[in-house]
């Protein structure tokens, strides 16, 4: 071979080289991830059709579905979970922070004007009816309510507060800190705490039974309390602002107050506190069996039908690993929350503002 010939030879088989993967370099995709991928790319295609589908109903003031919100929930849940098992068959899928403060692994920050279209949809299918009673002052209700609630339970008046803190972050996890708003994914719950016809009552019974030690606290609210009583009486009395409120925390979370300082000491974060108080309202019996436990954060629940209640609350709802949960810790029920993080932050910033007039 002459000398042209040789160094032809060895440039060719450089070029090879350079091109040709290297043993163990990573080749093509796994079945499971070409799978994965489909499965996010077919869940995306759904969530955007059932935008556009239900944007177009109100756009063009059609009729919407009973449960016009129940479709447009269920494709989100799919396409948060199939971004999860994506990002779990390829980690390198995991993208950077979105604006919902929502786990990378679960959400590609690409789509964050979907969820936003979302976030608008419902605020349309649950605006409040004609004849609801908002309040001028929402917020400071929340908190005037609980606080006056917890001092007729016996808390002293830094424990008192914290009730007040606790349960405007309720009312920011049940409605975003919307006043009287419907359900777009139910026909029974409403209101500013989402309540039921039997829960509202039973709160209003349990009220009259403490409105004279609420007088003795606290004159001005009982007064307060008085007209707005008289001003529901023409309506269902879960939209009016006031009344919802007061029946609501009366129905499952007056009696829990009693345990503040107990919870206070096993949970210095504020936000979970707020997380415990919410899972009052999604699986009322496990979690006071567990504040009964004397061991709340190592306390586990195992029923189908508890789990079930927190999945369809957003908690282990995304993905195969976490629906596949047979049993959860309250350590880990609380870490699964995480959902609920931004709005209880809102509910951290508005109170420090209440506070601070």
């Amino acid at each position: 071979m002459g000398p042209r010939s040789l160094v032809a030879a060895t440039l060719t088989a450089l070029a090879v080289l350079m091109t040709a993967p290297a043993v163990g370099q990573k080749g093509a995709l796994t079945t499971s991830q070409s799978e994965a991928i489909a499965a996010y790319e077919r869940a995306l295609v759904d969530f955007k059709s059932i935008l556009a589908e239900r944007r177009r109903q109100i756009d063009a003031k059609e009729p919407l579905p009973n449960l016009p919100g129940q479709a447009l929930y269920l494709a989100r849940v799919a396409v948060i979970s199939t971004y999860k098992d994506l990002t779990d068959a390829m980690p390198s899928r995991i993208g950077r922070p979105n604006k919902f403060e929502i786990p990378p692994a679960y959400f590609d920050a690409e789509i964050e004007p979907l969820i936003d279209e979302y976030s608008e949809l419902f605020d349309v299918m649950e605006a409040p009816p004609a004849n609801a009673q908002n309040s001028a002052t929402p917020f400071k209700d929340v908190v005037d309510l609980a606080t006056v609630i917890a001092r007729a339970k016996g808390l002293p008046p830094d424990h008192a507060a914290a009730a007040g803190r606790i349960s405007l972050g309720l009312f920011f996890a049940e409605t975003n800190g919307k006043q009287n708003v419907r359900n777009g994914r139910s026909n029974t719950y409403m209101g500013s705490f989402q309540t039921g016809p039997s829960e509202d009552r039973n709160g209003r019974r349990k009220w009259q039974a403490i409105k004279g030690e609420i007088a003795a606290i606290d004159p001005h609210l009982s007064a307060r309390d008085d007209k707005e009583e008289a001003r529901a009486r023409s309506i269902d009395r879960r939209f009016n602002h006031w009344t919802n409120v007061r029946d609501g925390l009366m129905n499952a979370h007056a009696e829990v107050f009693r345990e503040i300082p107990a919870i206070v000491k096993t949970l210095p974060d504020p936000i979970d506190q707020m997380k415990l108080f919410e899972l009052i309202q999604i699986v009322p019996t496990p979690t006071r069996s567990a504040l009964k436990s004397g061991d709340l954060l190592n306390y586990r629940v195992s029923s189908p039908t508890i789990m079930k209640h927190l999945r369809n609350n957003s908690i282990f709802a995304f993905g195969r690993a976490d629906r596949a949960r047979t049993s959860a810790s309250f350590r880990e029920i609380l870490a699964a929350m995480w959902l609920f993080n931004r709005k209880f932050e809102k509910a951290m910033a508005k109170y420090a503002e209440i506070k601070g007039r």
